[in-house]
């Protein structure tokens, strides 16, 4: 753990540690969402960063100049912080920050050696994707494991993915290869409304992490932003006749199947992971 740095030492109880990543993971930022919902209600109390000097190209990330009292000037350098906290005698770890572009291994190896010391029951990532669903349904949320006991435990699938992806991936991965228990979340988040924020899916997300992390939750401002989201899309589609007909197919093939399958959400998750990995 030569880059984090600490700033409490809290005696936890086999925590689930929540971790999201601005970028590649996030259409909709719909994971950063719901991770700093999720670390404001369940882990408000800063516990560590980890140093941004060896792990990001400041000419692609760059740091923000900010005015403090008094006019004093600051550097706001990339963040990458875990927070802490309990609710209902469950103790969590929230981690929250934005892909690097280098070392992700080292990077990767941090975030681990972090779950150990703490001794993590589970590392739980979140994600987003966009893929063809409509945005007047459910959002569909997939997830995905290597233990065939936490597939059993929490309705998980194992994933067939092969091809590009990205620090959610490799940090899967890094957990799996450390004995580190893992388990990551994807929101569906429309294809048609890329440039939007997905308060929905950012609702799904806590939701169903909510329900992994075995906490509950009352998420009246998420639910109240997502209707307003829902009816705002809703406005923009109606003035397109070809989006109109392309939104009712969509309706029709998830009602069809009673919400999109989870073979067919796979499908997405791979078909987009690959065309982020084209670009």
């Amino acid at each position: 753990m030569d880059h984090v740095r600490w700033s409490a030492r809290p005696p936890l109880e086999r925590p689930v540690l929540i971790a999201a990543f601005e970028g590649w993971n996030d259409a909709g930022d719909a994971a950063s969402v719901a991770a700093d919902w999720l670390r404001h209600r369940l882990a408000p109390e800063p516990l560590a960063e980890i140093d941004p000097e060896e792990f990001f190209d400041f000419t692609s990330t760059r740091p923000r100049v900010e005015l403090l009292d008094g006019g004093i000037r600051s550097i706001e350098w990339p963040s990458t912080s875990f927070t802490y906290g309990s609710v209902a005698g469950v103790d969590t770890v929230v981690l929250l920050g934005t892909e690097p572009q280098l070392r992700w291994r080292t990077f990767c190896e941090q975030i681990v050696s972090v779950a150990r010391s703490l001794e993590v029951r589970l590392v739980l990532t979140l994600g987003a994707l966009l893929a063809e669903v409509p945005h007047t349904r459910p959002t569909s949320v997939i997830g995905t494991a290597v233990d065939r006991d936490l597939i059993g435990r929490f309705g998980l699938e194992r994933s067939s993915y092969e091809g590009p992806t990205g620090i959610v991936g490799v940090l899967q991965d890094a957990c799996t290869r450390a004995a580190v228990p893992a388990a990551s979340l994807w929101a569906a988040v429309p294809s048609y409304v890329p440039g939007a924020p997905s308060p929905k899916a950012a609702l799904a997300l806590v939701e169903r992490a909510a329900d992994v992390v075995g906490v509950p939750v009352s998420t009246t401002d998420l639910d109240i932003t997502a209707a307003a989201y829902e009816r705002q899309v809703s406005e923009v589609v109606a003035d397109d006749e070809e989006m109109v007909a392309y939104v009712e197919r969509l309706e029709q093939r998830y009602d069809d199947n009673e919400g999109v399958p989870s073979g067919s959400l796979a499908e997405e998750v791979e078909r987009f992971l690959r065309n982020r990995g084209d670009g």
